[in-house]
């Protein structure tokens, strides 16, 4: 049954990177470069790090306010792990505060293997991810999404995302919508 006619949710589960997952998660980016994405949103540059190991290191240390990189912010990042499958299907990343270049592009990216997709993986996600932050103390989350992003819009509306504002990058417009977190 398409989980679009049910209301079954996706039974997923969000955990950070480990070395356990090294060979999964490679697989996961490759699945993304074989249809032809350069870019995995919210991947904290997954898609641009040939090393593992690397990304890893850089992941953890960006997750820590005493290791962040000085021209990050304070990030979490999280695998979304199929419990059936028991593959990854997705990840996503928890941005703490919002810099002057973040402004734009908000306090969340995500990405939902190619495969994966309109099964309601996304706005699972983003339900688990509203509970971390919760519980991180931030009381509302900015995320952006282009406008022609039709499932991105919907998952950041089935996660109570409100129109906020639009703005230019790169030649395209996108959206604004503003979350807020005590509320739920």
């Amino acid at each position: 049954m398409d989980l679009k006619e049910s209301d079954e949710k996706p039974d997923i589960l969000l955990v950070r990177p480990t070395i356990e997952l090294k060979e999964k998660a490679i697989d996961y980016r490759k699945e993304h470069f074989n249809f032809g994405e350069q870019i995995i949103n919210g991947s904290e540059l997954f898609d641009k790090t040939e090393s593992y190991e690397d990304w890893l290191k850089s992941v953890i240390d960006n997750s820590n306010p005493n290791t962040v990189n000085p021209n990050w912010v304070v990030t979490d990042t999280f695998f979304a792990i199929d419990n059936k499958a028991k593959n990854i299907v997705g990840i996503i990343d928890l941005r703490h505060t919002l810099n002057d270049f973040l402004m734009n592009f908000g306090n969340c990216g995500y990405s939902v293997r190619p495969t994966f997709r309109r099964k309601g993986i996304a706005t699972e996600m983003l339900k688990q991810l509203l509970v971390i932050a919760k519980e991180a103390g931030l009381s509302e989350l900015h995320l952006s999404v282009e406008q022609d992003n039709i499932p991105s819009i919907k998952t950041i509306k089935k996660n109570g995302g409100v129109y906020e504002r639009s703005f230019e990058h790169e030649g395209k417009t996108a959206d604004i919508y503003k979350i807020k977190i005590e509320t739920l």
